[in-house]
């Protein structure tokens, strides 16, 4: 099936949050959070976590979850939209997923998950909806699948694991209080 249900909420994956999740042991927890979305990953970045899994064998168990649909670009409306894309963010072969990505939620009009600032920007820049990772799991706080104390364990992980999140280890609870993602604790 290559065109998405138009009332279920569709998201592109790109490398890194598949990545960080497989190699940290949460990928279970990505596809709760998934739930009934649609779950697409273009052929490019499929491409990149078969690198990956070559590198690191824990990266193999996202090649092959059913519920993440490998997706090649091959519409003209895709090919121009990968190009214009991979004029604005690739340098040298860096970005590539992202492009992918990008393209295929332009044509889609499907959100991306994408934590590289560059991407995201362009995102925005095109109109196209995104959700970087800790958008997904405060999301999942919200919908009660996921407590704090879980993300603050997950987010640690990534964070261990090389994964760039915009606090520390330990720093999630606080994050998402200054951000609004959860209510102050009450004093008293």
């Amino acid at each position: 099936m290559n065109h998405p249900d138009a009332h279920t909420e569709v998201l592109v994956f790109d490398t890194g949050p598949l990545t960080h999740f497989a190699k940290e042991g949460w990928l279970g927890t990505l596809k709760a959070i998934v739930g009934d979305r649609r779950a697409l990953v273009p052929d490019v970045v499929v491409s990149e976590l078969e690198v990956g899994a070559l590198l690191d064998g824990r990266v193999k168990s996202v090649l092959e979850a059913d519920w993440l649909v490998h997706r090649e670009l091959s519409a003209p409306t895709e090919m121009a939209a990968l190009a214009t894309f991979t004029t604005r963010l690739v340098v040298g072969r860096r970005n590539l997923g992202e492009c992918a990505v990008l393209a295929l939620g332009q044509v889609l009009g499907a959100t991306v998950v994408v934590d590289d600032g560059a991407a995201r920007k362009a995102a925005h820049d095109h109109g196209i909806a995104c959700k970087p990772t800790l958008s997904l799991l405060c999301e999942g706080i919200r919908n009660g699948l996921l407590t704090i104390d879980l993300v603050s364990h997950l987010a640690d992980d990534l964070i261990r694991g090389d994964y760039r999140l915009p606090f520390p280890v330990g720093g999630f609870r606080q994050w998402a209080i200054d951000n609004g993602v959860v209510p102050e604790p009450r004093a008293g």
